[in-house]
This record gives structure tokens, C-alpha cells and sequence, in this order.
């Protein structure tokens, strides 16, 4: 009897269906170490106890795509092992921060699945949860990917597509408990732009670049324990090239973005996400951000953005991001949609 996991197949999942995902994983402060040294992240909320201390936290936490990618990685030996490409996110919360000896462990449900045209895959869609060692939700997110079946003559499932919402409302962002902006120190910060100096509609060039290198992708995607063959394996895919994991894309365009938004500091909502096209090593990550909406916050000093964060490679320009015929264009990588917590 076979002992070895060769992953789901898209027949292999069914609507309803709730996966315990394997291994719980205890964070330290060598997963922030190791991410700080992976992307150019020096957002000061995660750099510094004392300044977190001082925006009434109790230390520095991890980097809020610390939890992210750790979740996510326990997921993808169930979820994406055998998958074509992870195709986006919505309906994303971060409910607590997650310090340096917290285990996080996750779980997903099967809320859509639709085979496509080609018989040969489907799309399934998940709604993830990360707790912590006391069972508390630390993270939730839906994604969906695209998944190859094993069986081509099996006959498609009914399609299930779910509603999902187009953005998470400000009023139901999570703050943390205590978060204070309101002696926010913007010199140790590093730049003096505060909530009420962005405008609806604005446009951030975070000027810098990044070019993405096998070493760093392959460190970041073994940190995360994600075991995605596409990433691994050059003979998986038809180019024999090995597909740069997603998370990194969103990790660097992040980091990049502190040039322009360095008091953004908490990210606590993930509206939408589309890894519009693939990334491979030797790519030149730039980002832009664009401002869609603001609101206030019950917490002293603290308010929100909505932005879109869009990494692109050479030949994007801030602010181009689709066709005429409404398609990514060809150097768009990431397209998200998220809010993050900023001073007032």
C-alpha cells in the first residue's frame, strides 16, 4: 500500500468538505529575521519593540504576511499540491497579531468548485482559517486555485461558484487591542505622511526594484514549507521553468512599498488578489500603489487606507494596469486589494 501523498486532484474535492491541515508551526523571531533579510521589510511597528510598545502593543509582532505565508503553506499539501496556478483572494481578515512562540495551525473548507472547458482542470475555492495555540482566529482568507484532474473521463461536478464579497467593509476591520497612534513618532517611522495627507484616486510610484533571484525565492518558499510542485520541480511545467511562489511577489511589492507608505503599518484586510501573470527568476519586481478609499477607526490616532498594491516588471507603468480589452497587461504580477492601519 502506497504510504506517499500525491495530493488532491480537483475530483478528489467536494462542496462542504473541511480539511485539518498537517503540522502546526511555532513562530520565533528567526521567521522575522529570515523575512526581513528575504525582502527590504523595515516597516517600524515590526522592527521595534519599543516603538510598538509606545503605539500600545506589547512588543514588536510578526509581520502581518509572516502569519499570512505560514498559513497559507500549511494549506498546500491538500489545496494546491498538484495545482495549475493560485488564481486569487477575497473576504481576508487578520483578527490578532501574532507574536514571537505563537503555533499556528489552519484549516480549510471547500465553499466552490468548477471544472474547466478543457476537462483536463477545475477551479476550487477554499475559505482558509489560521489559529493560534489557544484556538483563537488569527487569520482568515477565501482563494481560489486552479487544480488538474486525474481522471479526464470523470464528468464534471455541478459548478459552485461562490458570492463572494467585493471588499471587506472598514467597520468590520479587527484592531488590535491597545493599538494608540496617537504619540506616533513619524521620524523613527520614516517619513512624516499621515492618514489625512493621501487623497482617494492618488497614486504612490514606490520607485524601487527588486530583481527577483532562484536563492531567495527557493529559501522563501521552503521557510513557508510550501510544497507546491510548480515551484519545486523544473520538469512540472511545459517551459521548464520553475514558477516564483506568489507570496513572495506580494512579500517584496509590500516591502517596496514602505518607499511612499511607510506609516502604513498594519495590514489588516485582504479585499482581493489576482496573480495576474507568472514570475520567474531573473524578473525585476517594481511596485505602485493606488489609494481607493479611507475611513476612521475607533482606535486613538489610527486610521485606514484601502489601497491596491500592483507589482509589475519591466515596462510597467504607475497606474497602467489592464488593456483595452480589460486584461492584465503583460507586465502586471499582482494585482491586491487590501487595508492597512495607519496614523491619523
Amino acid at each position: 500500500m502506497a504510504k506517499t501523498n500525491p495530493g488532491r486532484f480537483f475530483e478528489d474535492y467536494s462542496i462542504g468538505q473541511v480539511i485539518a491541515h498537517a503540522v502546526p508551526r511555532t513562530l520565533s523571531g528567526g521567521e522575522r529575521a529570515l523575512y526581513h533579510a528575504l525582502y527590504p521589510a523595515r516597516h517600524a511597528l515590526y522592527s521595534s519593540d519599543e516603538f510598538a510598545r509606545a503605539c500600545g502593543l506589547p512588543a514588536a509582532p510578526l509581520d502581518d504576511l509572516i502569519a499570512f505565508h505560514t498559513v497559507f503553506g500549511k494549506t498546500v499539501p491538500d489545496i494546491s499540491l498538484n495545482a495549475v496556478a493560485n488564481l486569487g483572494y477575497a473576504e481576508g481578515r487578520w483578527h490578532l497579531p501574532v507574536y514571537p512562540g505563537d503555533t499556528l495551525r489552519s484549516d480549510s473548507e471547500v465553499i466552490g468548485l468548477k471544472q474547466n472547458s478543457n476537462g483536463k482542470s477545475g477551479v476550487v475555492w477554499v475559505r482558509t482559517r489560521g489559529v493560534n495555540q489557544r484556538g483563537e482566529l488569527v487569520v482568515e482568507y477565501v482563494r481560489w486555485v486552479m487544480v488538474r484532474k486525474r481522471n479526464m473521463d470523470l464528468p464534471a461536478p455541478e459548478a459552485t461558484i461562490p458570492e463572494l464579497a467585493g471588499a471587506v467593509a472598514a467597520q468590520d476591520l479587527v484592531l488590535p487591542e491597545g493599538l494608540d497612534f496617537s504619540d506616533y513618532d513619524f521620524s523613527l517611522a520614516g517619513e512624516p505622511h499621515r492618514w489625512s495627507d493621501y487623497e482617494v484616486g492618488e497614486i504612490v510610484d514606490h520607485v524601487d526594484g527588486v530583481t527577483v533571484e532562484e536563492a531567495e525565492h527557493m529559501q522563501a518558499t521552503r521557510l513557508w514549507q510550501n510544497t507546491a510542485k510548480v515551484h519545486f520541480d523544473a520538469t512540472f511545467r511545459e517551459d521548464g521553468r520553475r514558477l516564483i511562489y506568489g507570496g513572495h511577489v506580494i512579500s517584496v511589492a509590500r516591502a517596496l512599498s514602505f518607499n511612499g507608505l511607510a506609516n502604513a503599518q498594519m495590514i489588516v484586510g485582504l479585499n482581493g488578489g489576482a496573480h495576474a501573470n507568472p514570475c520567474f527568476a531573473g524578473d525585476t519586481v517594481r511596485a505602485w500603489t493606488e489609494i481607493l478609499d479611507k475611513a476612521e477607526t475607533a482606535a486613538p490616532g489610527v486610521g485606514a487606507l484601502r489601497l491596491r498594491l500592483v507589482a509589475c516588471k519591466a515596462g510597467g507603468i504607475p497606474g497602467m494596469l489592464r488593456g483595452e480589452d480589460g486584461k492584465y497587461l503583460p507586465h502586471v504580477l499582482l494585482d491586491l486589494d487590501y487595508w492597512v492601519l495607519i496614523p491619523r
